[in-house]
């Protein structure tokens, strides 16, 4: 995909057109919050999560206990997805009381750090995909854009080389690197309300191990938690990943509108039912980016409208399979990863 800079013309009557997508979206009452749905949806949840733990104690030490880490792995994804909706308030309207309930999602649940993955979470919703702001696109092992292969350094120059080849295997350790992040950002000051994020995190973890080393022997306990990790994280970057990976970069000061800079860097996966459900409502990226306050059961009522106006615009709308979806993101990865596997002689004076 391209990179979007400075030089990007400026759309016309850039200023009105979200808001007349928004009158038209406020018109079919799609803003309106689901009490009803959310109250639904979180006490279903929440009885799962606990009938998994309740059967876990039940079944014992065993071997077959892998496949109940798997099973929590996917309810675990879940929680998270809820707690996704109330960092956006699609649940709630207080703000404070949406963190506490993130804390529960977040903290408590998962051993994920609410604080810290919402203050990431939202300066990448302000500007997605752009390479100095987004903190999801920034450099690391991953380039994501052939301008960050040109400065690539470290292990990124030889990892950048097979990225589209190592992108699945190395989400199988998202799940530690998120627990990991949330335990840093209570370790170092600054962080709102530090304590109380670093107590429901205190009582994730040991009731956690000790539910493991409790009811299993230390071995299965250990592969118990690389089994629920791994497979939380793979699930967590494959619903993530297709919603911006591939799609056009931002760099500098780039003069699209909000409308255009959301739309243009994501992207929609298509698909019934149980896609909608599996990947939690993100799989309409586009209407979330544009009306992040949205119910996500709303999205997909949204989307024909959103699709209409850029069609009527002359913008961009992007909407693929779910398996188109991980191919695009690989196939960039890979197109990324060229400057660093043929890099260009530099020339002899």
């Amino acid at each position: 995909m391209t990179m979007i800079t400075a030089e990007a013309p400026a759309p016309k009557r850039a200023g009105s057109d979200f808001a007349e997508l928004g009158r038209r979206i406020n018109e079919a009452g799609l803003m309106n919050r689901r009490p009803a749905y959310y109250v639904i949806r979180f006490a279903a949840m929440a009885a799962v999560f606990v009938g998994t733990w309740v059967a876990f104690a039940l079944i014992g030490d065993t071997w077959l206990q892998m496949f109940t880490a798997v099973f929590l792995a996917l309810v675990s994804t879940q929680v998270a997805f809820l707690g996704h909706d109330l960092a956006h308030r699609q649940v709630i309207r207080s703000r404070a009381t949406s963190e506490r309930l993130g804390w529960f999602t977040g903290n408590l649940s998962n051993g994920m750090g609410y604080g810290w993955w919402n203050d990431k979470h939202n300066r990448h919703h302000a500007n997605p995909n752009h390479e100095e702001l987004d903190p999801d696109v920034s450099p690391g092992l991953f380039v994501w854009s052939k301008r960050q292969a040109g400065f690539a350094q470290g292990i990124a120059t030889w990892f950048g080389k097979y990225q589209a080849q190592l992108f699945f295997p190395i989400l199988l350790l998202e799940g530690i690197n998120l627990n990991w992040s949330g335990i840093k950002s209570v370790i170092k000051p600054g962080l709102k309300n530090r304590g109380w994020e670093a107590l429901f995190l205190a009582v994730h973890w040991a009731a956690y191990l000790s539910a493991l080393f409790i009811v299993l022997s230390p071995g299965k306990a250990v592969v118990f938690l690389l089994v629920h990790k791994a497979v939380w994280g793979l699930y967590m970057g494959s619903v993530f990943a297709p919603n911006h990976k591939g799609m056009p970069t931002l760099v500098g000061e780039t003069e699209l509108d909000f409308l255009r800079k959301q739309v243009l860097t994501s992207r929609n996966v298509k698909g019934g039912w149980f896609t909608n459900f599996a990947l939690g409502g993100l799989n309409y990226q586009i209407e979330h980016h544009l009306f992040p306050a949205m119910p996500s059961v709303n999205l997909n009522r949204a989307q024909p409208i959103v699709e209409q106006f850029c069609d009527e615009k002359g913008i961009p709308y992007h909407a693929t399979g779910l398996f188109a979806s991980w191919k695009e993101v690989l196939t960039e990865l890979h197109a990324h990863g060229e400057p660093l596997r043929n890099p260009v002689p530099s020339k002899v004076l």
